[in-house]
């Protein structure tokens, strides 16, 4: 047995104010008017703030230089090419011979040359970004990737394309001009590349675009997905943050729900009967499944009808749990603390807690792991995950086992 999660403690009114950053509007206003409707440019001076808090010239500088990334978490690209991987990265000498590793010289070869550096899951490397990007993706209930694209001046680096992703690009530093045009394929999804409608992407990039904008520091677009788009950076480096909203659709339904329906036909003796015998040799062979597939049609049409959407809930759950990580901790603190009486907790944000009961057994369930609760326990933890109780009032023993797991952290340490 399942019950739906309790909701998240977060910081009061985080998740809307961040994304009210980017859209300049209530979170309201832009879910029923613009969410997966339509372009949205923002400038700076209608947003409460720049985006020199998230990201800089010098962060750029500090990952490629100092932080050991490999790839995937860099590419880079020239002229609507992404470049081989060995043209800029490296071994990192004794110690560190992982050939894949961001190559600071290389890199300042290709970009010299014209490539576009990308700097990819921000996410989980760059902790402003880190903090900044959760607010978003709690806001939108959809799980966010963010990247950052520098660019040298007057250079391209990919050609007009759609993502199959929502995105939000924030400016960062310089100028970079954008040519947006409508979809050839509407919504598409993540197996819907545009690479698969290739002619149909260069056709439509020779009409007039449906926004033509140069993006200045501090202002945001917003492009749903499968729109058409390419920027081009002018007189000074380019330096634009992506937020990629990998969306869940309804096609996420439809196979959570096809996939419940077989593992209820799998208790019906008529879903497994054996087909007819239909020897190759005879013209049998060739006589169609006309009967077994409307007794099909039937037993699925059933098991539609009697699944309800708690299944489909936990058809998701595991999904929507991998999709992201609970906020970071910081690890020694955590293990010094966790015996003290001094501390002061909080409920650590990001968890997507729910409870599952197996013989009478409670069993917490999060995306840092599985917690057995005595029975006299759950009501204490439940009370905790939705804010009514603080943590200071368990008992010591349980404070230390949820603190242990991770699901709490000290609220003046901050783990990014």
């Amino acid at each position: 047995m399942h019950e739906e999660p309790r909701p998240e403690t977060s910081v009061p009114g985080a998740a809307p104010r961040a994304l009210s950053r980017l859209v300049g509007m209530p979170a309201a206003d832009f879910a029923s008017d613009v969410w997966s409707r339509a372009p949205l440019l923002t400038r700076s001076s209608d947003l409460p703030r720049d985006f020199t808090d998230l990201f800089s010239e010098a962060a750029v500088d500090e990952l490629v230089a100092h932080r050991g990334l490999r790839t995937p978490f860099a590419r880079m690209a020239k002229d609507g090419r992404t470049l081989p991987d060995r043209s800029f990265t490296l071994g990192g000498g004794v110690g560190a011979g992982i050939s894949d590793q961001l190559s600071d010289d290389r890199v300042l070869h290709e970009f010299a040359s014209g490539a576009t550096l990308v700097l990819q899951a921000l996410h989980r490397t760059w902790a402003p970004i880190q903090e900044f990007s959760a607010e978003v993706a709690a806001a939108l209930g959809h799980p966010v990737q963010v990247n950052a694209y520098v660019t040298p001046p007057q250079s391209q680096g990919f050609a007009d394309h759609y993502d199959v992703h929502d995105v939000f690009v924030l400016q960062i530093a310089g100028e970079k001009r954008w040519r947006v045009r409508p979809p050839v394929l509407d919504a598409p999804l993540r197996d819907q590349p545009w690479e698969q409608h290739r002619a149909a992407v260069e056709q439509a990039a020779t009409a007039e675009p449906l926004l033509e904008a140069t993006l200045s520091p501090g202002d945001c677009l917003y492009l749903p997905r499968g729109y058409l788009h390419a920027a081009t950076a002018l007189g000074g480096t380019s330096i634009h943050l992506t937020f990629g909203v990998h969306t869940w659709t309804r096609r996420h339904l439809v196979d959570a729900l096809l996939a419940r329906v077989g593992d209820r036909l799998k208790d019906d003796v008529e879903a497994r009967r054996s087909l007819p015998l239909r020897p190759s040799t005879s013209p049998a062979a060739q006589v169609s499944f006309d009967d077994d597939a409307e007794v099909v049609r039937s037993l699925v049409a059933k098991a539609l009808q009697d699944i309800g959407v708690d299944e489909l809930v936990d058809a998701l759950r595991p999904g929507v749990r991998a999709s992201a990580r609970a906020e970071p901790l910081a690890v020694l603190a955590q293990a010094r603390r966790a015996d003290d009486d001094v501390t002061v907790w909080r409920v650590r944000r990001g968890l997507a807690a729910h409870w599952e009961d197996n013989g009478g057994r409670a069993t917490l369930v999060t995306r840092v792991g599985r917690l057995p609760v005595q029975g006299d326990e759950r009501d204490a933890v439940t009370d905790l995950l939705a804010g009514i109780r603080d943590p200071a009032g368990l008992d010591s023993e349980l404070r230390r086992r949820l603190a242990l797991a991770g699901m709490i952290v000290p609220a003046d340490v901050n783990g990014g």
